[in-house]
Formats: structure tokens, C-alpha cells, sequence
């Protein structure tokens, strides 16, 4: 005759047994999660792919043959994956291009003249990427022939990146590291156009401390003194 004891013993061990398969099931779950995404996530890679795609065609064929399906096929995704994402192909020229650029510091507010080495120098690496000059080909050249294109991208993507350099400026004439009189437009320009002259005429890396050159110099004229 089975005791109360004898049951405890058995509803424990059901317990344990419930709680072992519980915990391999989760643990197959999880390794099979794993598996299922490597690394990025798919649409990540996706996204990442038809970016990749689309510059290869522009390098390749220029603007004008650039063709959304022909890009997803480059990609190995399908035309709606494109489409999801860039309902045009002005929509996926513009961020093709925008993707050459690394995203700008976020500035610690600590130092103008560091914030702004910081910057420059990620615009410097950028500029370093060969598909660099196609860019500016585009936006200097041949983007007569696109000028809607080129407004948008200039709208887009840089504008809110020379407003973050304008932002320093103004804060380092607000807390007296630049000149009151300092004309925020022209050092914003001076700095992000010695950045792009230098990748434009010379093809070989930036050399390091290419950006403190750039910044210390522009500083000689609008630091306070």
C-alpha cells in the first residue's frame, strides 16, 4: 500500500523530471533561435545587401542605368523586399549615397575644438572610401542632370549633418572658447570643404591628425582670445 511519503516522492520526481524537459526544450529553442539569426538580423542584411547592390550599379552603369529590379537581383532579395523599403528609385539612390556616410559623433559638449576633431575625422575616413568620388561627381557634376534628386539629398542627409557642426560652433561662441562675432556658415564650410577638397585631389588616406590640422588651423582665426 503506497504511503503519503511514497506519493510526495513520486510528485517530486514528476516535478523534477517536468522542470529537466522544460529547461531542454528551452534550451533547444534557444539553440535554434541562434542558428535561425546569425549575427545581423536578416532584414539588416537584406537592407545592407541592396544598399551594396545599388552602388555597385552606379559605379557600374552611372545613375541613369540604375534599375530597382536589377538591384534585388544583385542583392539575392526579392523586388517587393526593395520596395518596402524605398518605394522609388530616387528614394534608394539617395540612401545608397547616404549610406557612404558614417554616422557624425554625437557631441559631448565638453570642448568645441574636440567635437569638432571628432567629426572631421570620421568625414575624413569617409572620404577615403574610392566610391567617394563618385558622390561627389554626382553632387558637383553630373548632378545638373539630377537636380531633384540632388535637392533632396542635400535636404535629407546634408543638411542635418552640417547643423550638428553649426550646433558646436554656436555653443563654443556661447561658452566663450570662440568669438562672439565668429560667422557660424563660413567655419562650417571652411571645415567640412577642406574635408572635401582633400578628397576630391588626393586619393591617398588622410594622413593622422589630418582633422586636428584642420580644426586647430580654422581655430588660429575664430578662437577667442
Amino acid at each position: 500500500m503506497r504511503t503519503q511519503a511514497d506519493h510526495a516522492d513520486v510528485v517530486a520526481s514528476a516535478a523534477e523530471i517536468s522542470a529537466t524537459v522544460t529547461a531542454q526544450d528551452a534550451a533547444a529553442d534557444a539553440g535554434t533561435s541562434a542558428a535561425r539569426r546569425p549575427g545581423r538580423p536578416r532584414s539588416e542584411r537584406a537592407e545592407q545587401a541592396i544598399l551594396d547592390a545599388t552602388l555597385e550599379a552606379i559605379a557600374e552603369r552611372g545613375v541613369d542605368g540604375v534599375g530597382c529590379e536589377d538591384v534585388a537581383a544583385r542583392a539575392g532579395v526579392g523586388k517587393a523586399t526593395l520596395y518596402r523599403r524605398w518605394p522609388g528609385k530616387e528614394d534608394l539612390l539617395i540612401a545608397a549615397f547616404a549610406s557612404l556616410k558614417s554616422p557624425l559623433p554625437e557631441p559631448r559638449g565638453e570642448s568645441a575644438r574636440e567635437d569638432l576633431i571628432a567629426m572631421l575625422d570620421v568625414m575624413a575616413s569617409d572620404a577615403d572610401d574610392p566610391r567617394y568620388a563618385r558622390q561627389f561627381a554626382l553632387l558637383h557634376g553630373e548632378g545638373e542632370r539630377y537636380p531633384r534628386l540632388v535637392k533632396r539629398y542635400k535636404e535629407q542627409v546634408v543638411e542635418p549633418r552640417r547643423e550638428l557642426i553649426r550646433s558646436v560652433l554656436r555653443r563654443g561662441v556661447a561658452t566663450g572658447e570662440l568669438r562672439a562675432d565668429t560667422d557660424i556658415e563660413i567655419a562650417m564650410l571652411t571645415l567640412t570643404g577642406a574635408v572635401m577638397a582633400r578628397g576630391k585631389h588626393d586619393r591617398t588616406s588622410a594622413e593622422p591628425g589630418f582633422a586636428t590640422r584642420v580644426v586647430d588651423e580654422l581655430l588660429r582665426g575664430i578662437g577667442a582670445r
